[in-house]
């Protein structure tokens, strides 16, 4: 019987370990294959395959087949899962760029403005949906840092201070998470969705307060009450 597959987290799995790619590569033909024929493919022995094989299916990579042949104790074969191949596939740098600087060549701008609105909603629900801590029952520092820890999973390093002054919680994201996407125009594309995209995982309308391209050490975001405190 086989599992069912498990439904796709929201936010990814961490970076795969090298030797575990190696597995998942040899099961993107989409053939299902046992301890038996992975040792073989891998050249390691059957405990190492079972390791793998076990945080696989643990992250949901892959899933587990019975397969009951006469009399004897089942074996099992194994295959990757939506979320595994997905995980299998080739680098989407090129493609998400082709697309992004497709997007900031719309010459319509409210149709453009719409877009980039429409990425931000939907990168910020993802990361929302995976805070533990509601609007309700969360203060806004608590999300914030829980933001933090996730983004930090996704290669984004960021810290969370305290504006002393005001007394409100600021998220610095210390190395732009996308170099190659960076529009230093007066549209500043990538940094407006970035206020969109926190606005709508922390549930609070946030503000871009300092940015990398303006000198600053870092890019820091900030409620928007802030700004009014500071005056």
């Amino acid at each position: 019987m086989q599992n069912p597959s498990p439904q796709l987290p929201s936010g990814g799995c961490e970076p795969l370990r090298s030797v575990d790619r190696e597995l998942i590569d040899a099961l993107r033909s989409g053939e299902r294959l046992g301890v038996s024929e992975l040792t073989s493919v891998l050249g390691v022995t059957a405990t190492a395959v079972r390791q793998r094989l076990e945080r696989l299916l643990d992250d949901g990579l892959i899933v587990r087949h019975k397969v009951v042949a006469g009399r004897g104790r089942p074996t099992f074969d194994y295959s990757l899962t939506v979320l595994g191949h997905r995980q299998a596939g080739a680098n989407q740098a090129d493609l998400v760029d082709a697309m992004w600087q497709e997007i900031l060549s719309l010459e319509d701008a409210e149709t453009r403005t719409r877009l980039l609105a429409g990425i931000a909603k939907r990168l910020g629900q993802a990361f929302g949906r995976q805070l533990s801590s509601s609007e309700a029952d969360g203060s806004l520092e608590r999300r914030m840092r829980e933001l933090s820890k996730l983004m930090a999973g996704k290669r984004i390093p960021s810290d969370v201070t305290t504006d002393g002054l005001a007394s409100l919680p600021v998220l610095g994201i210390t190395a732009c998470p996308y170099p190659g996407l960076l529009d230093e125009s007066d549209q500043r594309s990538m940094c407006h969705l970035e206020e969109e995209m926190l606005s709508e995982a922390l549930g609070h309308e946030i503000e871009l307060t300092s940015c990398r391209l303006d000198g600053d050490q870092c890019c820091q975001f900030a409620p928007k009450e802030s700004k009014s405190s500071k005056l």
